[in-house]
């Protein structure tokens, strides 16, 4: 913790109205920003630093009052942004002069005290501008006209005998076996195929129209630069001779889209992917956003519907750790999500179901110049790696990364259900040598700030249980949890063990269990733990559900502690936190 004598309270209060006036604190707008657990998902932030959506430099301008001229030149940027989008949508005068003028208005009070983002303030103007037309979307017609462009360069025959002719010393070596030639015929496939997301014409003008084989050909010549090649290609299991290593395989990918048109050549970039066997999770805008690719798209132009007509689509906001490994684990390659925004990128305000797809990839690909602002130019590290894909002004295609922060921890499915299974085969063992396996569950989170003292309670009352009941094999769960997980973790973990069949006795933490605790400690009991039991604890509750599922399939089981009925009180959790949502 840092010494409040250091802290400046002009600078906290102004920071503090910084997440206000932006409608980014989750103390005033709980139902709108997503709690900090939840961005820990994604960003990893040290002892009471406060994640922005915003570059550092950015970020400064604000806080600090300095470098006017620059944010007052990136607020009138957005407004020439919104005027140009009235002067191409609305051809009556008497509505073009209204909107213009409302836009004015509202922009000289937004930007008046310079504390608003310059792509807040954007959101709020385009708002204003769909609200007042009615119009859904203002660029569905470009977006759609750029997508078909690209579709058709790729479904031309120059294009098709561009990729597919080759140099033999590209993929061939005198000692190459079969195996590596199909390999190395992947990679060259991978590469060119990025080559080509640098060549904009393709999507912006009807130019490709007339590309010949040697066109295609000059641009897949173009260079890969910036220090996240080697990384990109390792990740997915190409190596530097264009080879692909199938050892290397079945990652997951979280691939965030930029531009519509663009998105096109992702999309084969993407099929290359899953070709050598990963997954990637599509993630797009989740409505208009000027020319960004967004989910509507997805499902209403023709040209990416047909491109993603085998894709699993997943339009829950809300997905449980549960529900994601079970999707994860079907026999589909590609997911299409969007990320709940109508922004660049803003992670305080990303869904639940892209914070866990965040947290479950093995790294993440993001394109364009928008996202690269937000997650390279800024101090803030993330909870997985990160490459961006982008075009330089030669028309190279850069890559760069960004490592995860040192200590981000991440738990997978794979890592709980191997850590599930070990403690399994303790009990299996346990069983063979005659004991009674006995799981306790307990409260252990379910009351704010009190978890060690949860655990300790269980640890005392498991102590005197393992003394009384002689032969038992207790299973206390405090002491299987690590630091970084989160409830949903432990609960993926504790369901697979619960439902092993090998449980004989479940027994729920009753009151009596807990003043018993505290008088085996010589302490008197606390006021927030007077009358708690199991039935308090929201993970109890899930497996008081859980048990009396597992009984109808092994009757023998026997389930001591509250009755069911008393188990109705807490239903869900907060997302990322251990205890019922309804305690926020």
């Amino acid at each position: 913790m840092s010494d409040k004598k250091n802290k400046n309270p002009e600078k906290e209060a102004w920071t503090t109205a910084f997440f206000i006036e932006n409608h980014l604190d989750y103390s005033s707008y709980p139902d709108h920003v997503s709690p900090p657990e939840q961005v820990r998902f994604i960003v990893y932030t040290e002892e009471e630093k406060r994640y922005y959506p915003c570059s550092a430099r950015m970020f400064d301008a604000i806080i600090n009052g300095s470098h006017s001229a620059f944010l007052q030149e990136k607020y009138t940027e957005v407004f020439k942004k919104i005027l140009r989008l009235i002067d191409y949508m609305i051809k009556v005068p008497a509505e073009k002069l209204y909107l213009e003028s409302l836009i004015k208005i509202k922009f000289k009070h937004e930007t008046r005290d310079e504390i608003m983002i310059p792509s807040r303030l954007e959101k709020r103007l385009l708002g204003i501008f769909l609200n007042r037309t009615q119009i859904e979307d203002p660029y569905y017609k470009v977006k759609a006209l750029n997508n078909r462009r690209v579709s058709n360069a790729l479904e031309s025959k120059a294009f098709k005998k561009a990729l597919n002719r080759f140099n033999l010393p590209e993929i061939f070596s005198s000692n190459a076996t079969l195996s590596e030639i199909k390999q190395n015929i992947k990679g060259l496939e991978f590469k060119r195929l990025l080559a080509l997301s640098s060549e904009p014409s393709l999507w912006k003008s009807d130019i490709a129209a007339n590309f010949t084989e040697n066109d295609y050909l000059k641009i897949f010549n173009r260079k890969l630069t910036g220090d996240g090649i080697n990384h990109l290609l390792q990740f997915t299991g190409i190596s530097n001779k264009n080879g692909f290593d199938q050892k290397k395989s079945n990652k997951k990918i979280l691939w965030l889209t930029d531009e519509a048109g663009e998105v096109i050549v992702d999309l084969a970039i993407i099929d290359c992917l899953t070709n050598m066997g990963h997954k990637v999770i599509i993630c797009f805008k989740e409505g208009p956003l000027f020319t960004k690719a967004d989910y509507h798209d997805t499902l209403e132009d023709e040209t990416i519907a047909k491109r993603l007509d085998t894709a699993f689509f997943i339009s829950n906001k809300n997905l449980s750790k549960n529900e994601l490994v079970n999707i994860l684990r079907t026999d589909k390659n590609i997911f299409v999500i969007s990320d709940g925004t109508r922004e660049n990128l803003n992670f305080l305000l990303t869904s639940t179901t892209f914070s866990r797809f965040f947290k479950e990839a093995d790294f993440i690909i993001s394109r364009g110049n928008d996202q690269k602002r937000r997650l390279f130019n800024t101090s803030f590290k993330f909870t997985q790696d990160i490459i961006n894909i982008s075009t330089n002004t030669d028309k190279s295609v850069e890559i760069i990364y960004k490592p995860k922060h040192p200590k981000a921890l991440k738990f997978s499915h794979k890592d709980l259900e191997a850590k599930a299974e070990t403690i399994i085969c303790q009990m299996k063992d346990a069983k063979k040598n005659g004991m009674t396996v006995i799981f306790y569950s307990g409260i252990i989170g379910s009351i704010p700030g009190k978890i060690e003292t949860a655990k300790k309670i269980m640890s005392v009352f498991i102590q005197f249980l393992k003394k009384e009941a002689a032969g038992a094999f207790i299973i206390n769960p405090s002491e299987y949890y690590e630091p970084g997980m989160d409830a949903d973790d432990l609960m993926y973990m504790w369901e697979i063990v619960q439902r092993s069949g090998i449980i004989d006795t479940w027994r729920f933490q009753t009151y009596n269990d807990i003043a018993r605790a505290f008088k085996l400690m010589g302490k008197q009991i606390p006021p927030e733990w007077v009358g708690k039991d199991a039935t308090f604890s929201t993970g109890c509750t899930k497996e008081m559900k859980i048990a009396e599922d597992v009984i109808q399939k092994h009757p023998e089981m026997q389930i001591i502690g509250p009755a069911f009925e008393k188990f109705m009180r807490r239903n869900e959790y907060a997302v990322g936190k251990m205890f019922d949502k309804r305690l926020c």
